[in-house]
C-alpha cells in the first residue's frame, strides 16, 4: 500500500520525500540545526549511512542517522532519537568506533532539542546542549586527521556486540532496518 503524502515529508538534507515515521521529526530538527546554526554544508552531511559488521558467520546490516564529514573524512556520528539520550551513549559511541578503519572522533545523541556529545576514543562525555557540538568552523580548525586511530581488534569485537545489541532493539520504520 503506497504511503500517502500526509505520511511523508521532504528530507532537509537530501530533498527526497521520505516516510514520516519513528524518530524522523527529531532527525529533521537536527539536520536544520547542523545546516542553519552550525554552518555545515548539506554535502558534508550523510543521511542513513550504511554500516555492515562481520559477526563471524553472519553480517549485521544497519544504518546510522547522520554522519558529518570534515576535510573529506568522517568526523562525527549522530544518533537521532526520542526519549533518554543517555541511553543511546553506548550505541552511538560503538557506531563511531566501527564505521571506518579509524575511530570517527565524535559521537552525538540528539532528540532535536538538545544533544549529548562524547569523545569516541575515550568514551568520555564532552557535554550537553547544542553549544558543545562543534560548528563547521570549529571542526575545521580543531580536526587533525593525523590524530585518527584504529580500534584494536579485541575491542572491535566487543564494540560490534554492543552496537548490534543496542541497535537491534530499535526498529527504524522508515528504512525497514534497525536504526
Amino acid at each position: 500500500m503506497p504511503i500517502s503524502s500526509e505520511e511523508t515529508l521532504q528530507d532537509y538534507i537530501t530533498g527526497r520525500m521520505i516516510p514520516n515515521a519513528g524518530a524522523e521529526a527529531n532527525r529533521q530538527m537536527v539536520e536544520r540545526i547542523l545546516v542553519d546554526v552550525k554552518g555545515y554544508a548539506r554535502e558534508a552531511i550523510e543521511v542513513d549511512v550504511p554500516i555492515c559488521l562481520d559477526m563471524g558467520q553472519e553480517q549485521y546490516h544497519s544504518r546510522l542517522d547522520l554522519v558529518i564529514k570534515v576535510r573529506g573524512l568522517r568526523y562525527l556520528v549522530i544518533k537521532c532519537a526520542p526519549g533518554s539520550l543517555a541511553s543511546r551513549e553506548r550505541e552511538v559511541i560503538a557506531a563511531a568506533r566501527l564505521l571506518e578503519t579509524y575511530q570517527v572522533p565524535l559521537a552525538v545523541a540528539s532528540d532535536g532539542r538538545t544533544a549529548l556529545l562524547w569523545d569516541t576514543l575515550s568514551g568520555k562525555s564532552l557535554g550537553q546542549g547544542w553549544e558543545v557540538v562543534p560548528s563547521r568552523e570549529q571542526a575545521e580548525k580543531s580536526f587533525n586527521p593525523e590524530s585518527l586511530r584504529p580500534l584494536e581488534e579485541a575491542r572491535r569485537i566487543r564494540q560490534k556486540l554492543i552496537f548490534r545489541s543496542y541497535d537491534s532493539m530499535n526498529v527504524h520504520r522508515r528504512t525497514g532496518v534497525s536504526s
